[in-house]
C-alpha cells in the first residue's frame, strides 16, 4: 500500500473586499482633510479681521494737528466725553474754555430750539519741540433753525499740546 498524501490545504478562496469600505476611508479622510483645512482658514481669518480692526480703530497721536482734529471732533462734534479723553492730557489739563464753548453752544441749542454746529479751519502747528506743541484753529459756530442759516461767527482758538505717549491737548484758549 501506499501511502497516501493527505490532501492538499486548499486555500480558501478570496473573499473581495466589500466594494464600498476601502471607498468609504477615503471619503472619511477627504473630508476630515477638508473640515480641518476650513477650520484652520476660518481661525486664520477672524485673527487677520481682528488685527485690522484694531489697526482701524486705533487712535492715531503721532500729529498734533490730528489729535486737535479728533479732540474736537469729539468734544464739540459728537459731544463725547469719553471719546475726548483719548485725546487730552492724563492729568491736569486745563480745558475750562472749550467746555464753556460746549455749554454755550448746548444751551442756545435748548433755549432756542435751534441746532449748532462747530467746525474749523487749517490746524496750524507751531513749535517744534519734542515735548510741546500748539495748534491754532478757526473755530466755525453756526446755528440753525429749521434748516435755514440764523447766525455765523469765527473764533481763533490755540491748543496746547503735550507728549505723553503720543500728544494730547493739556489746554485750550480763545485768541479771539
Amino acid at each position: 500500500m501506499q501511502p497516501t498524501n493527505p490532501p492538499a490545504a486548499v486555500p480558501p478562496p478570496a473573499v473581495p473586499a466589500a466594494p464600498g469600505k476601502f471607498r468609504n476611508r477615503r471619503v472619511r479622510l477627504i473630508l476630515a482633510m477638508v473640515a480641518g483645512i476650513t477650520a484652520l482658514l476660518c481661525v486664520g481669518g477672524v485673527g487677520v479681521f481682528i488685527s485690522l480692526y484694531d489697526e482701524a480703530t486705533e487712535v492715531k497721536r503721532t500729529a498734533p494737528d490730528a489729535v486737535v482734529d479728533g479732540f474736537l471732533r469729539a468734544y464739540l462734534v459728537n459731544r463725547n466725553d469719553q471719546q475726548a479723553s483719548l485725546f487730552t492730557c492724563k492729568s491736569g489739563a486745563d480745558l475750562a474754555a472749550v467746555s464753556a464753548l460746549r455749554g454755550e453752544t448746548v444751551s442756545r441749542e435748548k433755549s432756542f430750539d435751534v441746532t449748532v454746529n462747530v467746525s474749523w479751519s487749517t490746524l496750524t502747528v507751531s513749535g517744534a519741540g519734542e515735548e510741546n506743541r500748539s495748534v491754532t484753529t478757526d473755530l466755525v459756530i453756526s446755528g440753525s433753525s429749521n434748516g435755514n442759516s440764523i447766525s455765523r461767527r469765527s473764533e481763533t482758538w490755540r491748543f496746547a499740546l503735550t507728549n505723553e505717549d503720543g500728544w494730547r491737548v493739556c489746554s485750550a484758549s480763545k485768541l479771539s
